[in-house]
């Protein structure tokens, strides 16, 4: 069988010609006669199209930029050329040549993107943070909101979409820094079956399934598996081991009514690791990790973290007429998370005696909630003003229950979170050697259900209006609204406190404001305002974000952004270029007073500029690269303790001026890919994430990094490939992630790749 392929002609003379113009545009000047005329050639020449015939034994061709993508999301009312906001899109290709295996892996494609410590009331598991802001609870799966905290796969994505500054209109509670929203797999019109066996260092064992099969003319049935085991690179003891299913079947793809099953199943067993201790701490001492990086310090007898996801979703959209469609989605989800932990802990000083307090961590929870959300989608036109609108409403209920663990010795005791060491804990393995831990160590203590336990259920409900105005082919204006009813209860008890409920209800607006400018067909220049709030108790439980007596009548957290940028696209739509300034402002934050209590006194400032590029630059050689940089300010920190060593001694305003916890000044992220013959595609990346501190105090801190990583692909022959992917090229040992109190995680060394991909 041969197949027909289209590929764009562009030269590298386009490409420099074409950034020429949109560094006139992005500094708002005009087009000259010669540029304009350079511009117009360049538009011809990306026009010119060479077919190709391919035999049944012919391997290779593209007919679209593969890492160049357009948004999936239902409330962008505008092409992502000219939504007024800075969106990064992790495309389904990008993940599969950089040989992401969760979505940790393919965030670190994206600048501005750090993370957060699964400690101080954070559970284990995913925690982005986005310019220098939580997003724990900002976690979506084609739209609909996903809070339950996990680690997760990428095994059933087509393409992660990175949505940044504050966006409420869009998403509801939270979105301070951003969101994520993640496009799941659905059924396609083609039968295809891909089947991808990995083997990698580290006993890595991937095994990888996605069958597509047309039932019939209007039934499509798409079936994903994966099963994941491997140890973790560089880190003794750890490793990772998880398995899941995901089908889906879809009716009617081209009839004026069509709807979608799914249902996504994923178990992990994983050994959790909180990494290396921090230096001891002191007035005026900055902290610092301490220990070899590839020490682990927690106990393979006892720690574990086991956790499940069940999802179901019904999706469904009818079409009244050409212009007009409405849909409804439900999704019903369930999750557990089940785990102990060992916090290299260092409250007590062991560290400058060479010994670590393994503090035990623990959590037993389940999430269960459902949402559904109806939308309905117009074009019209009033005057000579052409209208995109959505409109829709959305209603959601999360409850989680939580119980952790009571640790005893073997004699009974109870046993501290923090503790010196001494010769019993040392024989006990409570406590062990910075220098020479041993992971085997036995342990003769033994745990039971607490007492303690916390439920917490969340309830919103939700209506929101979108809607672009285009005047004409020249000014556009983008609109959002949306009011949320948010309220959460929390109760249960506390071994302090005893029996305790308290209740958080709260409602608010929230907007998205966007004028654009398209100076030419293929690029835009906008401004753009938008809002978001961050109510007590957003993350439903699955965070530090707990309500207390002194939080549950506080107000929401108020966050305001102003953003200037410019999209452009090139080479027949093939590559795009954006670049963006903006300024981020949290005030009612919540922070302590100077008598104690905690009041809606805080404010935080983030001031920079993203760049951003992604696409074919010519037929074979393909880029996706972002640059963030970030100048963050804590304007208004209240008071805190600045001796946590002894006794308190608070001091009001001794975080002004500091810098925003986990926000680094300069990120930068590139991958790129070349086709260096019809059967062989090279490629390579770099990350760097510049030095960063834990805390608003600015005393613990983890240094910077470049992290390298390579690829190569050979094309075996239409039904196979083989694929090398070398992360961490030059071993780099660095930490991804800091608690300030207790702990640094370090990330995954050099891991070594090799997957065999079979396509029928």
């Amino acid at each position: 069988m041969s197949r027909t392929i289209e590929r764009s002609t562009a030269t590298p003379r386009v490409l420099a010609s074409a950034l020429g113009v949109m560094t006139v545009f992005s500094a708002g000047g005009g087009v000259r006669a010669e540029e304009a005329l350079e511009q117009k050639a360049a538009k011809k020449d990306a026009q010119k199209k060479e077919v190709l015939s391919l035999e049944t034994d012919s391997v290779i061709g593209v007919s679209e930029s593969d890492y160049k993508v357009e948004s999936a999301s239902k409330k962008f009312t505008a092409p992502l050329r000219e939504t007024p906001k800075s969106v990064t899109i992790i495309s389904q290709q990008v993940i599969e040549d950089t040989g992401s295996l969760s979505l940790v892996d393919a965030l670190r494609t994206t600048s501005g993107i750090t993370f957060g410590a699964g400690e101080g009331g954070n559970p284990a598991g995913d925690r982005p943070i986005i310019r220098g802001f939580n997003a724990e609870s900002d976690t979506f799966i084609d739209g609909l909101r996903d809070v339950a905290s996990q680690t997760r796969e990428v095994f059933n994505i087509e393409q992660i979409e990175v949505s940044k500054g504050p966006g409420s209109a869009y998403t509801g509670a939270g979105s301070t820094g951003g969101s994520v929203n993640m496009i799941t797999k659905t059924a396609k019109r083609n039968n295809f079956l891909d089947i991808s066996q990995t083997f990698g260092s580290d006993q890595t064992r991937r095994s990888t399934l996605d069958l597509n099969r047309m039932l019939t003319d209007q039934i499509g049935f798409r079936l994903n598996l994966m099963k994941h085991d491997a140890n973790v690179a560089g880190r003794d003891g750890v490793d990772v081991s998880r398995w899941g299913f995901a089908p889906t079947i879809t009716f009617g793809f081209d009839t004026p009514t069509r709807a979608t099953f799914s249902y996504y199943h994923v178990e992990a067993d994983d050994t959790p690791d909180y990494g290396i201790p921090l230096s001891p701490s002191g007035i005026g001492v900055k902290r610092h990790p301490v220990g070899d990086k590839s020490n682990f310090y927690g106990l393979t007898g006892r720690d574990y973290r086991e956790s499940s996801t069940d999802s179901g979703t019904f999706k469904i959209e009818h079409d009244l007429n050409e212009n007009v469609t409405v849909s409804n989605a439900f999704r019903q989800v369930r999750t557990t998370l089940d785990y102990v932990a060992t916090n290299p802990d260092d409250s007590r000083g062991n560290v400058s005696r060479d010994l670590v307090w393994r503090s035990p961590k623990s959590r037993d929870s389940t999430s269960e909630g459902w949402v559904n959300q109806t939308d309905l989608r117009a074009k019209f036109n009033t005057g000579g003003i052409e209208h995109s609108l959505v409109a829709g409403v959305e209603v959601t209920d999360q409850g989680v229950h939580n119980r952790p663990y009571s640790f005893y010795t073997a004699s009974g005791a109870a046993i501290s979170t923090t503790s010196s060491c001494n010769a019993a804990s040392q024989a006990s393995g409570n406590c062990t050697s910075l220098s020479s831990p041993n992971h085997k160590d036995n342990w003769n203590g033994y745990y039971t259900d607490g007492l303690a336990y916390t439920d917490t259920d969340t309830e919103t409900a939700s209506g929101y209006l979108f809607d672009t105005l285009k005047f004409n082919e020249k000014w556009s204006l983008n609109l959002g609204l949306r009011y949320d009813d948010f309220e959460t209860e929390s109760q249960g008890y506390s071994n302090t406190l005893g029996n305790f409920d308290y209740e958080s209800k709260t409602n608010f607006w929230s907007y998205q404001v966007g004028l654009v400018y398209n100076p030419l067909p293929n690029g835009s220049v906008y401004v753009a305002w938008s809002t978001s709030r961050n109510p007590v108790g957003e993350t439903s439980g699955e965070g530090a974000d707990s309500m207390t007596v002194a939080t549950e009548n506080l107000q929401a957290e108020r966050n305001r952004n102003v953003e200037l940028g410019t999209k452009w696209e090139f080479f027949d739509g093939q590559l795009a270029l954006d670049s963006a300034i903006f300024k981020t402002k949290k005030s009612n934050a919540r922070v302590a007073d100077q008598d104690g209590t905690t009041q809606n006194i805080g404010e935080v400032e983030i001031k920079g500029f993203e760049l951003g590029v992604s696409g074919r630059i010519t037929r074979n050689w393909q880029i996706f690269a972002n640059y963030t940089y970030l100048d963050s300010e804590i304007v208004k920190g209240g008071t805190v303790d600045i001796d946590p060593s002894s006794a308190v001694v608070r001091v009001d305003g001794a975080n002004d001026g500091n810098e925003n916890p986990s926000t680094p000044e300069n990120s930068f992220s590139l991958w790129s890919t070349y086709q260096l013959f019809p059967f062989l595609t090279v490629g390579g990346g770099a990350n760097y994430v510049d030095s960063r501190y834990g805390d608003a105090a600015n005393t613990a801190e983890v240094s910077s990094y470049w992290r390298y990583d390579a690829m190569a692909n050979l094309k075996v022959s239409k039904n196979l490939d083989l694929q090398l992917n070398v992360q961490n090229l030059t071993d780099k040992r660095y930490f991804d992630q800091i608690y300030p109190t207790h702990m640094a995680h370090v990330a995954p060394g050099r891991t070594v790749l090799l997957a065999t991909n079979f396509h029928f």
